[in-house]
C-alpha cells in the first residue's frame, strides 16, 4: 500500500497529467500511519496495561530524524546552488520549520498571502505531511495515555470500545472542520493539521477493529479490497489538482485505503494483498519514506536551475531519487535505527534524534545567513526616487551610464517583496472571499469623497493617494480584492474561474452606488477575462475591454463620474528584484523593454475602455516610472518594482507631486 501511495504522489510531482489527484497518496500515508502507530500502541497497552513514551519517542527518533537531517543538509546546499539569493531567507526558514515538523503551519500562512505569490515551490514543501504525522505523534499516544488511565479506574469497560469511542470523537470534529475549512479557505485547509486528524483516526479506528476484521468473508473481503484499491487509483486518476481538498472529498481515498487494510486480514491472494505483496511492491514501500524525502528538493533544484521540466525529465529524476534514496537508507537510517547500543537506550535514540534536528535547524539558518545585502545602508529619506528625474543634482537613473554609477539604493532587493503599502489588513479581502470589506483613509471629514476600487495595483498607490487626499481634504472609501479588477466579466485565477471575484464585484458596485462618491478612483493589472464564462480557453483582452466598459457605465449612468489609473509597465516575466538581487553589480542586466512593458500590462485595455464610456477621465503615470525606451530598475537610488509588476511601496512615495498633479486635475474635471 506504500508502494501505491508513493507511486501516486511521484507521478503527481514529476508533472504527469494522467494523474491530476496524485496527492491523494498522502491521504493514502495518513490512513496506513494512524493504523500503524495505533495498533502498536493498543498492543503495548493489552499487554502491560499502559505506554511507555519514552520508548515510543525513542523509536520515532531514531526512525525518522537521521534521514530528515540528512535531506534537509543536502536541500539547503542545492537551494544555495540553485535558486535566487531573494528566496534564501524565505526558504532557509522553511528548512528551520521542517527540522521541528511545524513546516505545515508555515505554508498554510503562505498559502492565503497574496503578497507570497512571486515565493517560489518550497523544496521542503513535502514535510508538510510529515509534519502533520509527527505532530500526530507527539498528541495520539498522550490522548490514549488518558484513555487507558481511564479504563484502569472502570474495569468493567473493554479497552477497544473506549478507545474506539475516543478516536471517533476526535474524527467527528475534524472532519466537520476539514469541510468547513475547505469551503471557506481551501489553501490553508490542505495543510493544518485539524483538517487532517479525522484521516489518521481513520487508520486508527481500523487498529482498534482488528479483532473483527479477522472474521470478515473472505469472498467479502476480496470483493471490498479491490473497490478500495478502485477507490484510491480513481480518486488519484479523477480528482482535479484544483479540487478544493480535503473536504468530504477526501474520504474517497480514505476509506478506501481503510477498506483495503480490513480486507487483507482475510481475502488471501485472491484480494488485493496478493498484488500489494508482488517483492518489487514491497521493496518500493519499504523504501517509500525516504523517496518521499528524497525526490522533491531534486525536482524542486532541477526546475529552479533548468525552468519547467515536463513530464519526460520529471518522471527521470522521480527515478534517479531512487538512488540517493536508497543510499540513504542503507547507510544512515538503518544502521542507526538496529543499532544495538542505541536501540538499548531511549535517552541515546532521542539524543540522536534531537542531534539530527539540530543539524536541520543549522543547516536552514545558515541559508538565512548567507542571504547578501542588496542595496546598501542608505535610508529611504536620502533616495530621491522618482524627484530625481527632474534634479540638476542626479541626472534621471534611465541610461546605463547612471545604472553604472549606483552604488546603493532602497529597498534592499532581497526583501523588497515587503516594501507594501501600510493599509490595513483587513482592507484588502482576500481570493476566497465574495465579500467586500469597507475602509477609509485620507481626511475623515473631508467634503470630498473618492471611492477607491479594484485589486492591489490600485493599492500599491495607497501611500501617495492617502498623503494628497490628507492634504487636499478628501475622505476616502476604498473596496479592493486580490487579483481581482474591476468590471464585471469572468476572471480567471490560478487556472479556474474566479467566482468570488464576479460575486465580490457585484457587491462592490452596490456598495459604491449606495455611497454614491463624488469619484471612484480605480486601477487593476491585466486579467485573463473569459469571453464565455463557460469555457476557459475564450479569455481575451477584447473581453476585458468590454467588461470594464460594462461596469464603468453601469457608475457613470447613475452620476458617478471615474477615474482610471492606468496599469505601470509590465516586466513580463522578469522578477526586477530578484534580478537586482543576483546582479547587485550589473543592474543594466536587468531592464526591459519599455514598449513590451506597457503592452503586457493592463494599461492598453484600460485606455480602450475608457475612450467608449462618457465621464471618465485617465491618468497614466508610465513616465514617471518608465521614463526611457529601456525601464530601469532603480531610479534616483530608489528600486523600483517588487513583487511581479507592482512598485515599491518606498517609490510610489517619491510619486506624490507628479500624481497630485494628474489626479487633482482629473478629479476637478470629472465632479
Amino acid at each position: 500500500m506504500r508502494a501505491v501511495a508513493i507511486g501516486l504522489v511521484l507521478v503527481y510531482h514529476a508533472g504527469v497529467g494522467y494523474v491530476p489527484g496524485g496527492f491523494v497518496g498522502v491521504d493514502v500515508f495518513f490512513v496506513i500511519s494512524g493504523f500503524l502507530i495505533t495498533g502498536l500502541l493498543i498492543r503495548e497497552i493489552e499487554k502491560t496495561g499502559r505506554i511507555s513514551l519514552p520508548t515510543f519517542y525513542a523509536r520515532r527518533a531514531k526512525r525518522l530524524l537521521p534521514a530528515t537531517g540528512l535531506v534537509l543538509v543536502v536541500t539547503t546546499i542545492l537551494t544555495w546552488l540553485t535558486t535566487s539569493a531573494v528566496e534564501w531567507r524565505s526558504f532557509g526558514l522553511d528548512v528551520v520549520a521542517a527540522a521541528t515538523y511545524v513546516v505545515n503551519w508555515r505554508l498554510a500562512d503562505r498559502s492565503v498571502d497574496y503578497l507570497a505569490e512571486d515565493v517560489g515551490a518550497s523544496p521542503v514543501q513535502h514535510f508538510w505531511s510529515l509534519a502533520v504525522e509527527e505532530q500526530f505523534y507527539i498528541v495520539w499516544p498522550l490522548l490514549l495515555v488518558l484513555l487507558a488511565w481511564w479504563i484502569r479506574r472502570h474495569h468493567r469497560l473493554g479497552i477497544r470500545p473506549v478507545l474506539a469511542g475516543g478516536i471517533v470523537a476526535v474524527i467527528l470534529p475534524s472532519l466537520a472542520y476539514s469541510i468547513f475549512l475547505t469551503a471557506t479557505s481551501p489553501a490553508a485547509a490542505f495543510f493544518v493539521t485539524p483538517t487532517r486528524l479525522w484521516e489518521l483516526g481513520i487508520g486508527a479506528l481500523v487498529a482498534i477493529g482488528a479483532p473483527m476484521w479477522q472474521q470478515v468473508p473472505r469472498l467479502v473481503a476480496v470483493i471490498g479490497g479491490w473497490c478500495g484499491f478502485a477507490a484510491v487509483v480513481a480518486s488519484g486518476v479523477m480528482i482535479s489538482s484544483a479540487a478544493a481538498w480535503p473536504g468530504y472529498a477526501a474520504l474517497v481515498p480514505t476509506v478506501g485505503t481503510a477498506v483495503m487494510i480490513v480486507a487483507g486480514y482475510t481475502s488471501g491472494g485472491a484480494g488485493v494483498a496478493g498484488l500489494l505483496s508482488w517483492r518489487p511492491a514491497v521493496w518500493i514501500g519499504g523504501l517509500s519514506y525516504s523517496l518521499y524525502l528524497w525526490h522533491w528538493p531534486l525536482l524542486t533544484a532541477a526546475t529552479a536551475q533548468w525552468g519547467e521540466l515536463g513530464a519526460r525529465w520529471g518522471l527521470l529524476i522521480v527515478a534517479a531519487s531512487i538512488v540517493p534514496a536508497y543510499l540513504s537508507l542503507k547507510l544512515i537510517e538503518n544502521p542507526i535505527r538496529f543499532a544495538p547500543s542505541i536501540a538499548r537506550s531511549n535517552r541515546l535514540s532521542l539524543s540522536v534524534g534531537a542531534n539530527f534536528t539540530a543539524v536541520g535547524v543549522v543547516a536552514g539558518l545558515a541559508l538565512v545567513l548567507v542571504v547578501p545585502s542588496g542595496g546598501g545602508s542608505a535610508s529611504s529619506q536620502q533616495a530621491q526616487g522618482a524627484t530625481a528625474l527632474g534634479s540638476e543634482v542626479q541626472p534621471p537613473a534611465g541610461t546605463t551610464k547612471s545604472l553604472a554609477s549606483v552604488d546603493w539604493f532602497v529597498p534592499d532587493a532581497v526583501t523588497a517583496v515587503d516594501d507594501v503599502p501600510p493599509y490595513p489588513e483587513h482592507c484588502q479581502v482576500d481570493q476566497e472571499s465574495p465579500v467586500p470589506v469597507r475602509c477609509e483613509w485620507g481626511d475623515p471629514d473631508g467634503n470630498v469623497t473618492i471611492g477607491v476600487v479594484g485589486d492591489s495595483k490600485i493599492m500599491q498607490w495607497y501611500s501617495a493617494i492617502g498623503e494628497i487626499a490628507e492634504d487636499k481634504g478628501w475622505r476616502v472609501v476604498s473596496y479592493t480584492k486580490s487579483a481581482c479588477g474591476f468590471h464585471d466579466g469572468m476572471q480567471v485565477n490560478k487556472g479556474e474561474p474566479y467566482e468570488s471575484c464576479a460575486a465580490w464585484n457585484d457587491a462592490a458596485l452596490q456598495e459604491l452606488v449606495e455611497l454614491r462618491p463624488d469619484v471612484v478612483l480605480t486601477s487593476q493589472r491585466v486579467n485573463d477575462v473569459l469571453a464565455d464564462a463557460s469555457d476557459i480557453e475564450s479569455r481575451s483582452v477584447d473581453a476585458m475591454v468590454d467588461a470594464q466598459v460594462r461596469r464603468w457605465t453601469q457608475l457613470t449612468s447613475v452620476g458617478i463620474p471615474m477615474v482610471v489609473l492606468l496599469d505601470n509597465p509590465n516586466p513580463d516575466g522578469l522578477v526586477v528584484y530578484e534580478c537586482v538581487a543576483d546582479h547587485p553589480e550589473d543592474l543594466a542586466a536587468c531592464t526591459f523593454d519599455r514598449e513590451t512593458g506597457v503592452h503586457e500590462s493592463g494599461a492598453a485595455a484600460q485606455a480602450r475602455a475608457a475612450e467608449q464610456v462618457s465621464n471618465v477621465q485617465v491618468i497614466d503615470m508610465a513616465s514617471e516610472i518608465c521614463p526611457d525606451d529601456e525601464c530601469v530598475p532603480v531610479i534616483g537610488n530608489v528600486l523600483v518594482y517588487r513583487q511581479s509588476s507592482h512598485i515599491t511601496d518606498t517609490y510610489a512615495r517619491t510619486l506624490v507631486e507628479p500624481l497630485r498633479q494628474k489626479l487633482v486635475t482629473a478629479v476637478d474635471e470629472v465632479s
